[in-house]
């Protein structure tokens, strides 16, 4: 039997496999109790193209120290796609890692998209 974490680390490997097959950038989010992050990876998967977190502190500000929850997300989903674009990828595959498309994984996701990601 698999606890919670093992079970979120098997979806994830799944999911990166078939992103691998893909060859396109990937958006991949980390997910804690206080904070949320996303980096945008090249299409081998070795170069970090842009990230965006609510650990940086112009946005620990903004959001009063408090980027756990999907107000946060929606800022981190619109930072990332403004990041990604300016550096030429518009076409992105969403590497949720594992995390159950809901609540603040979702919210960031939708802001992506509504900021000009495709995915």
């Amino acid at each position: 039997m698999l606890n919670k974490k093992e079970s979120r680390l098997r979806r994830s490997r799944q999911t990166r496999i078939k992103i691998a097959e893909l060859v396109v950038p990937r958006i991949a989010i980390m997910r804690t109790n206080l904070h949320i992050s996303a980096q945008l990876y090249s299409a081998c998967g070795t170069k970090v193209l842009a990230s965006a977190s609510t650990m940086e502190s112009e946005l620990r500000t903004a959001l009063s120290n408090n980027g756990g929850n999907s107000k946060a997300a929606t800022e981190i989903g619109k930072l990332i796609a403004e990041r990604a674009i300016k550096a030429g990828v518009t076409d992105v595959a969403f590497d949720r890692s594992g995390f159950r498309y809901h609540g603040r994984v979702k919210a960031l996701a939708e802001a992506a998209r509504e900021a000009g990601l495709k995915f």
